[in-house]
Formats: structure tokens, sequence, C-alpha cells
């Protein structure tokens, strides 16, 4: 494992991993910073001499692959989301797309995690046809994340959204809709599971949380390691961001039965089917959030129970791990061997 320190490094060398320390910068795009990056990232390459590559997350992915071709190491990246990059537009955009477009275009195999955004790299030619694959996002382990009861019909209804506190994942329409809901529904709460000051360009101060809290808008649960009692906890699962790449918080919540209401936008969209698994609603629309969580409360007690029941069987079909487990071996059997099927039959081992 390659990567930033971070408070999971314990669990990941529990689980049998080697932990490599890396330098970066995740913020933005600095030439000095990323060339950098690019130096450390070769060298590394080399000093591990691994069979492959799999990263994910932007910077990885860009200037990991441009390491990896220098280094001569095989590089399979996965495109997890579009990032700020995307969202903003402009310049920042076509510098990223140049970036794109150069650093995969040798690569046999290029991950994404929903229809919009392998769409999109192909439309701008960032990739080829041939290169790319679909993946149902990481997939969930459905016995660790597995159905739980509704919380019973005669307590106060409870919104989560599992987010770091970013503007892009839509913290602000969340509070908005949550003043719009209280204002009929003064005993619903809004809670939030997630990290406040991340190191984001739109990160959102740690004061506006205390502001909301202080007015009774929302809670603020913290960080944590386990997000099931907090989801079990819940009656609805919300993530109203302005575009993901497959969001691991509402595969989490439909894996354990519970509706979800979510932005009609790329990665979120392949996540929820409207009216039967959840709602969908306009993106950075506070009032169409609200509208969509009035729709929620005005269900009966055995609607909501449905709707959490289809969402776990839509996880089941689509979304089980070991889907995108069989794909990265295949992919890892075609770069490293040539042969795609080779650990089908073969032992399992680790060759990264």
């Amino acid at each position: 494992m390659l990567a930033p320190p971070d408070e999971s490094i314990a669990n990941l060398q529990d689980a049998g991993c080697s932990f490599v320390p890396l330098e970066m910068d995740v913020k933005g795009l600095n030439p000095i910073e990323d060339l950098k990056l690019v130096r450390a990232f070769r060298r590394h390459f080399l000093e591990l001499r691994p069979d492959a590559v799999l990263s994910y997350t932007i910077k990885n992915n860009i200037f990991g692959a441009l390491a990896a071709r220098l280094a001569k190491v095989p590089f399979i990246p996965n495109v997890t989301g579009l990032g700020t990059a995307f969202l903003s537009g402009g310049m920042l955009q076509t510098v990223a797309e140049l970036l794109y477009r150069s650093s995969y275009r040798n690569l046999p195999v290029v991950f994404f995690q929903n229809d919009d955004d392998r769409d999109l790299f192909l439309k701008r030619r960032l990739v080829r046809p041939g290169q790319t694959q679909l993946l149902p996002g990481s997939g969930i382990d459905l016995l660790r994340y597995a159905a739980a009861p509704l919380p019973a019909e005669n307590q106060p209804p409870i919104f989560l959204m599992i987010s770091r506190l970013l503007r892009d994942k839509g913290v602000y329409e969340y509070v908005e809709a949550a003043q719009r809901v209280k204002q009929r529904f003064p005993t619903v709460q809004f809670q939030i599971l997630g990290a406040i000051g991340a190191d984001n360009r739109t990160a959102i101060d740690a004061t506006e949380v205390d502001a909301w809290k202080n007015e009774g808008l929302i809670e603020h649960l913290g960080t944590t390691d386990d997000v099931r009692p907090h989801i079990a906890n819940a009656h609805c699962v919300v993530l109203p961001s302005y575009r993901e790449g497959a969001p691991r918080t509402l595969i989490e919540g439909a894996a354990m039965a519970r509706p979800l209401i979510a932005t009609d936008v790329p990665g979120c969209r392949s996540i929820v089917d409207p009216d039967e698994s959840g709602y969908l609603c306009e993106v950075r629309s506070g009032s169409s959030l609200a509208e969509a969580c009035f729709r929620f409360l005005d269900l009966s007690y055995a609607e909501k129970m449905a709707m959490g029941t289809a969402g776990r069987r839509k996880m089941e079909r689509q979304f089980d791990e070991r889907i995108i487990i069989d794909s990265y071996f295949a992919a890892l059997g075609k770069v490293v061997t040539g042969n795609p099927e080779i650990f089908a039959t073969a032992p399992q081992k680790s060759v990264c």
C-alpha cells in the first residue's frame, strides 16, 4: 500500500498489507508539486518492482500512470469520480483532460464506476473504447452489511448523510432541506456523519457546522470506522452530491435495507431506482431535496420497509464485491501474464 499516512494504516497492516508512506499535496494542480509526485511514484515503483499497480483517486490515477510508464510497470486505474476539476470547468478542466489523455494513452485497462463517467471520457477522447471496463462501484460485502430492521414506527424519523463536509457533496442543500422539513415536522432529525476540515478546496468551515448545530438544524456525529450502527439507527440515507463515481455510502445504506434519497447525477442515479429503492432530486437544489424528504415522510411504515428491501435486492443482484474482485483478477491476469483467465483457476494470491 503506497499512500499518504492516516489513521487506517494499522488496519491495513492487520489485513496483511505492507505500508509505504507517500508524500503528496492532495489539493489542486501545482506543476512543481505534481512533477515531484511523478518522480516520487517512479522512485517507489523502481524500488518496489510490483507486478502491477492498482490505483484510484484522481492524482494517483494521473501521475501514477505517468510514473508507471517511465518505470515500465503495468498500471490499472479506477476512475472513482471526476472530482472538483471536472465540476469547476474552465482552464482547470482543460488541464485535467490533457493530463488524463496523456497518462491513459497506452493503458490496457481503465476501470470506471458508472456509465456517465465512462461515456464522458470516450466522448472527450480521453480513452479508447477497448480500454474501458465498467464496475459496479467498489462493491459491498453483503454479509458484513446485512439488512437491518427499520427503526420502530413510533420513533422520530432520522435522515442520515454520510460524507466529508464538502460543498460538492451537497451539504448546504442538505442543511436547507433540514430547515424546510423541520418547519413542518420539528421532530425529524438530520444527521451528518463525516469529517470537518477535510483537505479540499470545497471544505466547509467548522464554525458554519457549529452554527447549524446551535440552530438545531443538524446533528454532527463526527467520524467513525464503522458506519453500520448509524445506518441501522436511521430511516433513510441521503446524499445530495454534485457528482459521484459510485457512492459507497449509498451502496452501504441500500445493502442494509435503507431507502435512499440522492441527486439525479452521474454515480448516484446508478444506485437508486426511483420510486422503488428511493428518490432522486435535482442537483444543487435544497427545495427539491426537501420535497423528496416530504415524499419519504408521507410513506407508510410498510412502504418504507418495501423500499429498503428493494434496495437490498438491487445490491445483491448488481453490487456484490465478488464481481469487482473477479474483474480485478481478470485485469491482472491480462496485464501480468496476458491470460485474463489465469486467476480464475489458480490459487488467488497477492501480485501487487
